[in-house]
């Protein structure tokens, strides 16, 4: 496996088991509360439409010459990296509260548990709904990304044999714990993510313009070190700036006139 692969597959592979673990917290909260059985048809349906997503749109993205598809695939990487690298610098600094999957948890048990009953005891039209609306809009970002990093190297079938693995480790992991995962460090894999995601989106885009980076593929690492040493700087200076705003004025002040007064 090349080193491009390579990065395709953990780029997948990460972001992948994100948005599953957001996608199980769902699931488990109104399976739990309400009825597995209609909980598991929504989620079936919401996996039977991603697959026809992909198998529409995967073959057109495809067929396009590679200078036009880095172009396009570079574009929506860079963006779609850059959105989630914000909100990780964000959370990381303390400006944006960090994504808390217990918390998501008892407020989608306590939203289900107020809802009306299903009547009969039958199908639970909320259920189906809920777990339907839930997987189809995290397994749009997962359908983003495997379709992006896949038709990028050409390399579909790997990027969704990655987002394959993840999503069964973390629904295998949810049944084990019959619990939200909410000890996975899904922050820092944000993190993690966006900057792989935008050293793509910025790699591809520049090569499918018709320039060229010093190295080849190399530059990938280059590219990847300076982005992430920069958020990581960037989220350190937010952080002080916001720790030196919660000082109160006159605080040192006040504790050196104390001092003096306290003095022989």
């Amino acid at each position: 496996m090349s080193s491009a692969e390579l990065g395709l597959v953990i780029s997948v592979f990460l972001a992948c088991a994100v948005e599953a673990v957001e996608a199980l917290t769902i699931v488990l909260a109104v399976g739990t509360t309400r009825s597995w059985s209609s909980t598991l048809y929504g989620t079936g349906a919401a996996a039977v439409a991603l697959a026809a997503i992909v198998v529409a749109i995967g073959p057109g993205l495809t067929s396009l010459p590679i200078g036009a598809l880095r172009v396009v695939v570079g574009s929506l990487l860079l963006i779609f990296g850059l959105q989630w690298l914000r909100k990780a610098i964000l959370r990381s600094a303390g400006v944006k509260a960090k994504h808390d999957e217990l918390q998501i948890y008892q407020r989608e048990s306590a939203a289900a548990a107020g809802a009306a009953e299903a009547r009969g005891g039958g199908f639970d039209g909320y259920s189906f709904a809920i777990s339907f609306k839930g997987v189809l809009l995290e397994g749009l970002e997962v359908a983003f990304i495997v379709l992006t990093f896949g038709s990028g190297q050409h390399r579909v079938a790997l990027a969704a044999l990655a987002a394959g693995v993840a999503v069964l480790l973390v629904a295998a992991a949810g049944v084990v714990a019959r619990a939200p995962l909410a000890r996975a460090p899904e922050n820092a894999m944000k993190f993690a993510v966006g900057v792989m995601l935008s050293t793509y989106g910025m790699f591809w885009s520049v090569e499918g313009a018709g320039a060229h980076w010093p190295g080849g593929d190399a530059a990938i690492l280059a590219i990847l070190a300076v982005l992430l040493l920069s958020s990581l700087g960037l989220a350190r200076v937010l952080r002080l700036s916001i720790e030196r705003a919660a000082i109160p004025a006159g605080g040192p002040v006040a504790t050196s006139s104390t001092a003096r007064q306290a003095g022989p």
